[in-house]
């Protein structure tokens, strides 16, 4: 019960957020959440960091973020770059305090990557023409996806899709995952984009949702190296924030890139 009314809850904030809130408003949500997300990767990453010492790198982390605001990939690069630098900086300042700062400059820089930079691309999305509609239909085929995935695996699923990394995900599931988004994007495409093809949008489904799949597992890999079970417990039923958002990390980026460099009439 506790997992379906924070996921009632969390998706009722989520379409007010996308359909009614302001555009100043959407960044700061998103780079809010991207801090408490950070929070959880460094907690997990580095256990041994206290509060004083992290508080700096998570806002670090978030400088990409910031340069997102501008709806400007350029100027979002230029953040991570700063980000990268201001790690590495302090790292230096602090070199004596720190057991193993390589451990620090690492694990970090790769969490401004992995969570900073591709977090922030769902705010270069929202600045798009039709960035709404389309922040709609990746959170959609994510959703749909995770749900179809759950409820087809736990009745059909047979054939490991990686058990080494997550012994309960199944091809079956997998399938009808892609199936379950593919319905939702169509769902999204007929009330919201409808000027989109229909071969486009098959596309997009299918690429976005390999790429989910991947995104749900990088995240295991990385609690499966330092022992972590979920990323947190600030959602009741359903963990860190990390756990939810793991999927949007890579599928965000990529559905950016896939519209700002799409050219002539789509597809259809």
């Amino acid at each position: 019960m506790k997992r379906l009314i924070t996921g009632v809850l969390a998706s009722t904030a989520w379409l007010l957020l996308l359909f009614m809130g302001p555009f100043p408003l959407f960044w700061l949500a998103i780079t809010g959440l991207a801090g408490v997300a950070l929070a959880e990767y460094l907690t997990i990453v580095l256990p041994d960091l206290d509060r004083q010492t992290q508080t700096p790198l998570i806002l670090f982390g978030l400088l990409p973020l910031i340069g997102a605001y501008s709806g400007d990939a350029a100027i979002l690069l230029s953040g991570l770059v700063l980000a990268l630098i201001a790690l590495l900086l302090y790292t230096l300042s602090r070199y004596a305090a720190f057991a193993h700062p390589y451990e620090i400059i690492s694990r970090g820089g790769f969490g401004y990557l992995y969570i900073g930079l591709c977090s922030a691309h769902l705010i270069l999305l929202m600045a798009l023409p039709q960035g709404r509609a389309w922040l709609l239909l990746l959170t959609a085929i994510t959703a749909a996806s995770d749900t179809a995935a759950f409820y087809t695996g736990s009745k059909f699923g047979k054939h490991k899709l990686c058990p080494a990394i997550s012994p309960k995900k199944t091809w079956e599931g997998f399938a009808g995952g892609l199936v379950g988004s593919l319905g939702a994007a169509l769902l999204v495409r007929h009330f919201f984009l409808p000027g989109q093809g229909l071969l486009w949008i098959c596309l997009i489904v299918l690429l976005l949702g390999c790429l989910g799949a991947a995104g749900d597992l990088s995240e295991s890999v990385i609690k499966r190296a330092f022992g972590a079970k979920d990323s947190g417990s600030i959602l009741p039923g359903h963990g860190g924030l990390l756990d939810r958002i793991d999927s949007l990390l890579l599928t965000a980026p990529v559905l950016y890139f896939l519209l700002y460099f799409q050219t002539g009439p789509c597809l259809m």
